[in-house]
């Protein structure tokens, strides 16, 4: 693999894909390698008048695409995805080089994923069908069916965390149901996307349904996908005041919206839990992906018995982690994603000591030597001691980090677990199933795993409460989202 990964080439230029076509812009920004600094491509921003062009090319393609089959459609997706695997060394050359995450990660969970998504909704588009009621009427009996239709033209805006995964985790539901697309991933990892449009041109989507433009949030793409009046839902996956301002930017015009947004996500780990597979499960759910994924852990409760022999295993797995070189298989740790996201990252870790933290393990920033040093690294760090009303317990930081507490009762357990402005992810880890079933049923979050995380069906709802989101997707919820139904009332004879 690493041989293969090697020999992949990455572009130099990364251009918008607008009406079946890749345009240039006046204006370009760099894309650049965080484990090293180093630039991977110049990338053609997008103004206001090219997403208009990306907006009018998708309504001109509408008429047409929203009257294929739903067989038709989902033919398109099947060969989109085989075409993602057969150039996986591609798109993991993209996704590694635009995020440092390690080649050992990316090639089991990113590009898999990303070719999946279009596999299970091509077969949900198939399966999906409407309602049917009969009812009785003083005339004899009347039939009632619905109709699912498209949105229209769908505004897709999607994070640097998981690049490909959480964009076609979007792409591939809205092009099932029908819609037109004008899509905005990250500037931080523009890569995989304008890959993915490679893809589309390849497998011979129609002209204007898929649309790709590169750029920022305001006075950029991101916002001038927000504000056009001819886009007909948006769905964001990102920082949750970045969706209050979508929010307020659409309301006038009263169109779908569908939030992933932020997450300070807790594990609640019971003295009879499974001690190894719970130490495990919560080293994984505080440092995958650097800490960079929306349902990581960052608040870890304990129960006081097991409280001192879990911080020391957990602090064993943190120490174990080896932040390197992504190209290396020995490499379990990446970078953060930009300098400007490790100041932040690094702001938490003072703020924490100031707040009167014990730094258990980690909590600055590793000597690799070489370039790597130029790159986005901070060590794995767990925390200790603070109040619950700290502000690194109630803000999300966004890294490999997490702080550990101790608990006395399964009331104290929830209320902590409860005491956030978040509400998308939580954890459970007992062997008393009773009480699992019991807590996940109170616990104040979209997702809830038992001795588990981060397993997903993809046939699941996704999605968060409070600050955490609004609307669900995965299966029947991304086809209600990028779906409007309409009901058809048939008045019958006797």
């Amino acid at each position: 693999m690493l041989a293969v990964f090697r020999s992949a080439q990455l572009i130099s230029e990364y251009r918008n894909y607008i009406n079946g076509r890749f345009v240039e812009s006046p204006n370009t920004f760099e894309d650049l390698n965080p484990a090293n600094g180093e630039l991977v491509a110049r990338v053609h921003e997008a103004d206001a008048a090219l997403v208009d062009q990306a907006v009018r090319a998708g309504r001109a393609a509408l008429p047409a695409w929203r009257n294929t089959s739903a067989e038709q459609r989902a033919q398109y997706l099947e060969r989109i995805a085989a075409v993602i695997e057969r150039r996986a060394d591609d798109f993991l050359a993209a996704e590694v080089a635009d995020t440092g995450k390690p080649v050992s990660v990316a090639s089991r969970v990113d590009i898999p994923r990303g070719a999946a998504n279009f596999r299970a909704f091509a077969a949900m588009i198939r399966m999906s069908g409407g309602e049917v009621y009969e009812t009785p009427t003083p005339e004899g009996r009347a039939l009632n069916y619905s109709l699912r239709q498209p949105l229209g033209v769908v505004g897709i805006i999607s994070p640097w965390n998981l690049p490909l995964l959480l964009f076609t985790w979007k792409v591939a539901p809205a092009l099932a149901c029908g819609n037109v697309i004008v899509a905005k991933p990250s500037e931080e990892t523009p890569g995989t996307a304008t890959l993915l449009a490679e893809v589309m041109d390849e497998v011979g989507l129609p002209e204007g349904v898929f649309n790709l433009v590169h750029g920022f949030g305001p006075g950029s793409a991101g916002a001038a996908i927000v504000d056009h009046p001819d886009v007909d839902g948006i769905t964001f996956t990102g920082e949750s005041k970045t969706g209050a301002t979508i929010m307020r930017n659409v309301a006038d015009k009263v169109r779908p919206v569908s939030f992933e947004l932020g997450g300070k996500n807790a594990a609640l780990v019971f003295a009879d839990a499974d001690f190894d597979k719970a130490v495990a499960g919560v080293a994984r759910s505080s440092f995958l992906n650097t800490g960079q994924v929306c349902l990581c852990t960052e608040r870890v409760y304990v129960e006081r018995p097991i409280f001192d022999r879990f911080v020391a295993a957990l602090a064993e797995q943190a120490r174990a982690l080896r932040p390197g070189d992504p190209l290396d298989p020995e490499t379990t740790l990446g970078p953060l994603i930009s300098r400007q996201h490790r100041d932040k990252v690094l702001s938490y870790y003072a703020l924490a000591r100031e707040e009167g933290a014990t730094v258990v393990t980690g909590g600055g920033v590793p000597a690799l030597g070489g370039k790597l040093d130029q790159g986005c690294y901070v060590e794995p760090t767990i925390w200790t001691g603070l109040d619950q009303s700290a502000r690194c317990l109630q803000e999300e930081v966004f890294g490999p980090v997490c702080h550990v507490m101790p608990f006395d009762t399964e009331e104290q357990a929830i209320a902590l677990a409860n005491d956030s402005r978040y509400g998308l992810a939580s954890a459970i880890w007992t062997t008393h199933l009773d009480r699992g079933h019991r807590l996940a049923a109170r616990i104040d979050a979209g997702l809830v795993w038992l001795n588990t995380w981060f397993l997903r069906d993809l046939r699941t709802p996704f999605g968060g409460m409070k600050l955490s989101g609004l609307g669900r997707e995965g299966g029947r919820h991304s086809l209600d989202f990028y779906s409007e139904l309409k009901n058809v009332c048939v008045q019958m004879s006797q």
